[in-house]
């Protein structure tokens, strides 16, 4: 099930073995599975954006604040 939430502070993810990027402010959606979470955003000009991370991380990032789920 997608969720919509918002970026609030720093999420940063790592593209492979590159250096790490930090996902824009903003809307973002959010498919929650048993051992990760699909992030997607508008990434401007046109483009989406789109990371998994792992659920330790999302459990970090959303006690942190930095990502806050949309009330719905």
């Amino acid at each position: 099930m997608t969720e919509q939430a918002r970026i609030r502070g720093e999420v940063c993810i790592r593209a492979g073995d590159g250096p790490l990027m930090t996902i824009p402010p903003g809307p973002v959606e959010i498919d929650v599975g048993d051992d990760s979470v699909t992030l997607g955003w508008n990434a401007g000009n046109d483009s989406l954006g789109a990371t998994a991370i792992t659920r330790d991380e999302y459990d970090r990032y959303l006690k942190a604040g930095n990502i806050r789920l949309q009330a719905g």
